[in-house]
């Protein structure tokens, strides 16, 4: 079983982007987690500062509720 699959819930990525403004910086942390490969992701925080934002996006592995990966093999989380 590989790491991602083993991640209870989300994983979140916080980076500065060199843009704009507020609205391509949230761009840009949703195309870098689609290339990542999270299908489904969203932004948790961006702010303007200086020359460009501070993002936080959150990729979802599992949302609640869902087939949780870490049991599909019957693994369980430790």
């Amino acid at each position: 079983m590989s790491a991602r699959q083993k991640i209870l819930d989300a994983c979140d990525i916080e980076t500065f982007f060199v843009c704009k403004d507020a609205e391509e910086g949230k761009r840009l942390g949703l195309a870098l987690m689609k290339e990542l490969g999270f299908a489904d992701c969203d932004v948790v925080f961006s702010e303007m500062a200086g020359p460009g934002a501070r993002v936080r996006v959150r990729g979802y592995v599992n949302r609640p509720g869902s087939t949780y990966t870490w049991r599909q093999e019957g693994g369980r989380p430790s």
